[in-house]
């Protein structure tokens, strides 16, 4: 017996649906490497250890740039270009050989002896040459104040001179400070003048010209980028590559060209490329589970993993060299929109370009290119009209437009810092505009197949079934004329209310148009159909237990019809939820009246289920009950339009008819008010008409010819008019 229940565990976890999700997760990452990398396998073929395994011929004429050779005189040009200087403050120079002469003056003027002061002023001026320093140190003792003046007024001017034309660090390095004095003095200066200028100067000097690390390196940038490149050109049926001949950098970027992958691809690439498919669907599967639960079914998990497998696949078998601008990208974002939502869409292409981007060696330009795109192709496509096809290649060209304006702004600034090839712009925004509306047109050809497929409903498909012409609403029209009125009311009721609290309203309508098509298997058991065929109500000749059960069948029956006609499953939910567990209030009571209350349980009179798990089913159950109500009345009030919305939604707030639906109490609200707008705005008053007047004007006809019987008519109708119509009325009439 353990056996069996362990047996019975390990099937029910192998084969559970989380089991089959988590299978299907690892299956997709093996297939997204595998397509990634199989770019990789062509090397294999023609190159094996960086060794040519083959002579291979140049197909057509082939340029290629030989990078090495182009970086390296890069280099040397760059290395050429001198530093660029820029003035530091001369203020704080000119200081210092004012303080000098300060301290110089207030030593003269102390009261000290001569030693003092010749061992005060010989702390002002640090020379190796002792002889020299000791004749300075007698000058600026011993000298008149008049010469003394004369050679720091001769000192400042020489500053200025050396300070206009610049001291940079070399200069101090190179110790050229005394020839940079000599060079710069102002005329008619003695020999004696010219030491005591010289060690002065010497004293304050400091670089006042400093090296500009920006704008150097800028000039050096420049200097780079105004090198052409090398180029080394093979005609058609040079041979690129000798069997046996290493392959150099040239002769990679030359077989790229030639349309080649070179990229070689071991066991360690394989892993990372896996690792980096895994993170990247484990974080997307992370996303949908905290933010888009509603997509988590397999069914949407399958479609999203095709769509990825197919945009990859295309990326693999486009030659190396092609332009990956041509990458149906914005179709990928248009499809899941249209399937899923913008938000769901937006996510998956990010994940997926960075994927590519990476595993396929893109440049960064491309990945920005397309993920500003797909923002926008986002937007684009939550805007759209369903109901009208041709919106999307509307959409189309839009995404057209905005795409080739992406690129020409991201090749305008890399023109400020790289030469860009005009041709590869010109080709690239072709190539752009061609895809946003190829893109649409294949979004809009392969929706129909994506449909059948995964059995996704979606808004072009709603659209479809709302078609009055489809085969099962011309049944309603024939064969339950009531019931299809019915469904018509109850449909603008539920699309007014999804749209009023931002559910699906196209999903509301839809549903609703086939909520009731099960009474087609016996629409004369329903009393909306009886008045139409003008036949008494087979239920007063049947028990209200059999009432009960033709009555309560029609969700079930209904839900056969859709399979039969192809429904998609999403409808099936209208269908059976419209009225949930709800009581058969009628037959109950009836029941009740003829057995007894103790005889009769509330149970064997309800509808088998399930209750509304969608705002829009809710919805319609609501609905349904409101139209069925009001239709019942003769010309009601607002007021009691608005008691009977009220009553019917307490009703099934307190039957628990609600309780499994995500809508508020503020839904509920918003609904009743869509509801009782709608309704009073189709019981609105009419003219009342003399009702004898067909009756005179048919008596009047036998004897009255045909022209007299038409003036005759319009007398009466001005009389009605003149009886009825006031007085604004009538004028605004003529």
């Amino acid at each position: 017996m353990n056996k069996l229940i362990l047996a019975t565990k390990i099937r029910d976890m192998f084969f559970s649906a989380k089991a089959f999700k988590t299978l299907g997760f690892i299956v997709f990452t093996f297939i997204m490497t595998a397509i990634i990398a199989s770019q990789n396998f062509f090397f294999q073929g023609i190159i094996e250890n960086g060794i040519s395994k083959k002579d291979v011929i140049a197909q057509k004429t082939i340029t290629v740039v030989d990078v090495k050779r182009t970086e390296q005189h890069r280099k040397e040009v760059a290395q050429k270009v001198d530093p660029i200087l820029t003035p530091a403050e001369d203020d704080f120079i000119k200081n210092n050989l004012e303080m000098l002469e300060n301290s110089i003056w207030q030593i003269r003027k102390k009261e000290v002896e001569e030693s003092v002061k010749r061992e005060e002023v010989s702390l002002l001026f640090d020379m190796t040459d002792n002889s020299k320093k000791e004749f300075v140190i007698n000058f600026m003792l011993r000298s008149e104040d008049p010469d003394l003046r004369e050679v720091f007024e001769k000192s400042a001017l020489t500053l200025q001179n050396i300070l206009a034309k610049g001291i940079t660090e070399k200069d101090f390095e190179r110790n050229n400070i005394d020839n940079i004095i000599l060079n710069n003095l102002v005329s008619n200066v003695s020999r004696r003048q010219i030491s005591i200028i010289e060690a002065l100067l010497s004293q304050i000097i400091v670089p006042n010209l400093v090296v500009d690390e920006f704008a150097t390196e800028i000039a050096r940038k420049n200097a780079e980028n105004s090198v052409k490149p090398y180029e080394i050109t093979f005609q058609k049926g040079d041979k690129i590559l000798f069997e046996g001949e290493p392959v150099t950098r040239l002769k990679r970027d030359a077989l790229r060209q030639a349309g080649y992958n070179v990229y070689e691809l071991n066991w360690q690439g394989l892993v990372a490329i896996y690792v980096l498919v895994f993170l990247a669907t484990l974080i997307f599967i992370n996303y949908m589970k905290y933010f888009e639960k509603q997509f988590l079914e397999s069914k949407y998990l399958s479609l999203m993993a095709v769509l990825s497998m197919l945009l990859a696949g295309i990326a693999v078998v486009i030659p190396t060299g092609f332009s990956p601008y041509v990458l149906p990208i914005p179709a990928y974002v248009v499809l899941l929109a249209i399937f899923t939502n913008p938000r769901v869409a937006f996510s998956a292409v990010c994940v997926l370009l960075t994927v590519l981007t990476v595993g396929m060696q893109y440049p960064a330009p491309f990945l920005v290119t397309f993920m500003l795109l797909s923002l926008v192709t986002m937007v684009t496509i939550s805007q759209i009209r369903y109901s009208r096809r041709f919106d999307l290649i509307k959409a189309g060209f839009l995404i057209s437009l905005t795409g080739v304006i992406i690129v020409l702004a991201i090749y305008l600034l890399e023109r400020c810092l790289i030469d860009v090839n005009n041709v590869l712009i010109f080709k690239n925004s072709v190539f752009i505009i061609l895809n946003g509306i190829v893109s649409a047109m294949i979004a809009l050809g392969t929706l129909p197949l994506f449909e059948s497929l995964f059995k996704i409903i979606t808004p072009y498909g709603l659209a479809e079934l709302a078609d009055h012409n489809q085969p099962l609403l011309k049944r309603l029209q024939f064969e339950a004329p009531g019931t299809y009125h019915h469904s018509l009311m109850v449909s603008n009721l539920s699309e007014a209310a999804a749209e009023a609290i931002g559910a699906n309203p196209i999903l509301a309508r839809v549903g609703a148009f086939y909520h009731d098509i099960g009474k087609l298997k016996r629409p004369l058991f329903f009393v909306e159909n009886q008045s139409y065929f003008g036949i008494e109500n087979p239920h007063t000749k049947l028990n209200p237990r059999l009432s009960k059960m033709v009555i309560t069948a029609h969700p079930k029956d209904g839900v056969e019809l859709a399979k039969e006609y192809g429904l998609p499953a999403v409808i099936n939910n209208f269908i059976l939820q419209h009225h949930g567990e709800g009581l058969a209030k009628y037959f109950y009571n009836q029941a009740v009246q003829e057995e007894g209350a103790e005889n009769v349980k509330e149970e064997q009179f309800r509808y088998t289920g399930p209750k509304p798990n969608m705002k829009e089913t809710a919805i319609l159950m609501i609905a349904d009950a409101v139209e069925s109500a009001v239709r019942s009345l003769k010309n009601p009030s607002s007021e009691e339009i608005e008691k009977i919305i009220d009553k019917i939604i307490v009703e099934r707030l307190n039957d628990g008819q609600l309780a499994d639906s995500p809508l508020t109490l503020h839904d509920i609200k918003v609904i009743a008010a869509t509801f009782s707008r709608i309704l009073r705005g189709m019981q609105h008053n009419r003219i009342k008409y003399q009702e004898n007047i067909e009756e005179e004007l048919r008596k009047n006809k036998i004897n009255m010819p045909s022209k007299i019987l038409d003036e005759d008519l319009e007398n009466k109708i001005k009389q009605l008019e003149d009886k009825h119509l006031p007085d604004e009325g009538k004028n605004k009439n003529e």
